[in-house]
C-alpha cells in the first residue's frame, strides 16, 4: 500500500506519526482542503511529468498551475503529464495520493516557490485520504534531493 511506503520513508525523519488519515477522500485539492478545514492554496499538490524517459514530480501550492512558458524555459521541453497508469507504475503512488515521499530514486523532485508563502502546507502521503502538515523547510528536508524552482502561476 502506498501510504505504507510514505510512512516507511518518513520514519527516517521521525515524521511517520504525523501522517493524518481521513474517513473521507482527500484526492483533490478541494477535497483535501475540506478534510483538513483549510484553504485550498495550502494543499501541496504533486504533479507528475515526463521529460524524455525520466519521470519528475513538481510540488506546488493548491491554487497554482504550471506556467507553460516557465516550464519550457527551465526544462527545455513542453510540459507533458504522465498518464494515470504511468503515475502508478513510475512514481509508485496512484493519482489522488501522489507525494514526494517513498518514490523511486530516479524520480527527480522539484518544489515550487509558491509553497514558500505559507507557514505550513499539506502534501498527500501516498493514499487518497491522507496528508501531513509540514513547513516548506521541512518539506525540503524530507526530500533532500529536491530543488526549489519557479514554474507556476496562480490559477484564475
Amino acid at each position: 500500500m502506498s501510504i505504507e511506503k510514505a510512512r516507511e520513508y518518513l520514519k527516517q525523519f521521525g515524521a511517520e506519526n504525523r501522517i493524518l488519515e481521513f474517513p473521507v477522500s482527500s484526492a483533490t485539492v478541494e477535497l483535501a482542503a475540506q478534510a483538513l478545514g483549510c484553504e485550498p492554496s495550502r494543499i501541496a499538490k504533486t504533479l507528475s511529468f515526463a521529460i524524455k524517459d525520466k519521470a519528475i514530480l513538481i510540488v506546488m501550492a493548491g491554487d497554482c498551475k504550471i506556467d507553460n512558458a516557465k516550464y519550457k524555459t527551465l526544462f527545455h521541453v513542453k510540459a507533458k503529464m504522465l498518464t494515470a497508469e504511468e503515475v502508478t507504475d513510475r512514481i509508485g503512488h496512484a493519482i489522488g495520493g501522489v507525494c514526494p515521499f517513498g518514490v523511486p530514486e530516479d524520480v527527480e523532485i522539484f518544489l515550487d516557490e509558491s509553497l514558500k508563502r505559507f507557514q505550513s502546507v499539506y502534501p498527500a502521503c501516498g493514499s487518497s485520504n491522507s496528508a501531513i502538515e509540514v513547513t516548506p523547510e521541512e518539506l525540503k528536508n524530507y526530500t533532500p534531493t529536491s530543488i526549489w524552482i519557479d514554474v507556476c502561476k496562480q490559477a484564475t
